[in-house]
């Protein structure tokens, strides 16, 4: 069953959302070369409590850590370490959700350790314009399989990169993992309709070389990677399905993003 969220729902998932892009900008200014990913958590964890919300990640089905780190080949999952040190050129994927009074938002930001290259450069911005593709058919009549098939067909047909299937967007709140799921791969006219006032993750996980995962590490029992080793890359977003079209809760560029905001 699919809940339908209120105005009150609504501005509340929001000002979670304002609170994770926050986090967002001040992580642009704090990751450099020499830092393990285990520092960015606390310094991600201090900063969420501060701002009087909960790391939604921390404990949920037994995840021990307020953010998920993936570094370069990892596609999601990466348990963060004070033996992953990140490096000048290194891609971090830096996703997790705030949980602020019960309202939660979920986002995942790349950036890059110093310069980044030609091939992470264009991996990047090849998945951010996946992401708002897929946003741009999130509107009211459209189905589930219209937003997949917009990344699946820039992305994979147009592009000649992998996108993953075995790890999906969904529905959130008032918990973490909701109907409906949303595939970053499909057909169009297929799927779940969208109403007004559904909110769902649209977070396309493009990768370099093929769409396969690995299996979770053995070590830690959560990292994905690319099975051929190649550069993954993530962006995502939680949206509300309005009658303006839709709406970003979890914007980092307002100005990019004008025609998105509620």
């Amino acid at each position: 069953m699919i809940a339908l969220k209120s105005e009150r729902e609504i501005k509340g998932m929001q000002e979670a959302g304002d609170i994770l892009t926050g986090l967002f900008h001040e992580l642009e200014g704090y990751v450099k070369p020499g830092l393990s990913t285990w520092d960015i958590d606390n310094f991600s964890y201090k900063y969420i409590t501060e701002h009087g919300a909960t790391p939604g990640e921390l404990n949920f089905e037994g995840y021990k850590y307020s953010t998920c780190i993936s570094v370069n080949d990892m596609i999601c999952h990466g348990c963060p370490s004070k033996d992953i040190i990140v490096k000048d050129g290194d891609l971090i994927k830096l996703d997790t959700v705030i949980d602020y009074h019960g309202y939660l938002s979920d986002a995942c930001h790349a950036l890059v350790v110093g310069k980044a290259s030609p091939e992470v450069k264009k991996l990047m911005d090849v998945t951010l314009k996946s992401l708002y593709k897929g946003i741009d058919k999130a509107v009211v009549g459209n189905r589930i399989g219209d937003i997949g098939f917009a990344i699946q067909d820039y992305a994979e047909n147009e592009m000649g990169y992998g996108v993953v299937r075995d790890y999906i967007g969904h529905g959130i709140g008032p918990t973490m993992h909701e109907e409906p799921d949303v595939p970053h791969y499909g057909k169009p006219g297929h799927g779940t309709r969208l109403k007004t006032g559904m909110t769902i993750m649209i977070e396309p996980m493009i990768n370099v070389g093929s769409f396969e995962c690995s299996e979770p590490d053995e070590e830690d029992g959560w990292t994905i990677r690319t099975v051929d080793g190649s550069l993954s890359c993530q962006y995502e977003h939680t949206i509300v399905i309005t009658d303006d079209g839709p709406k970003i809760l979890t914007s980092f560029d307002h100005e990019r993003d004008s025609k998105y905001l509620l």
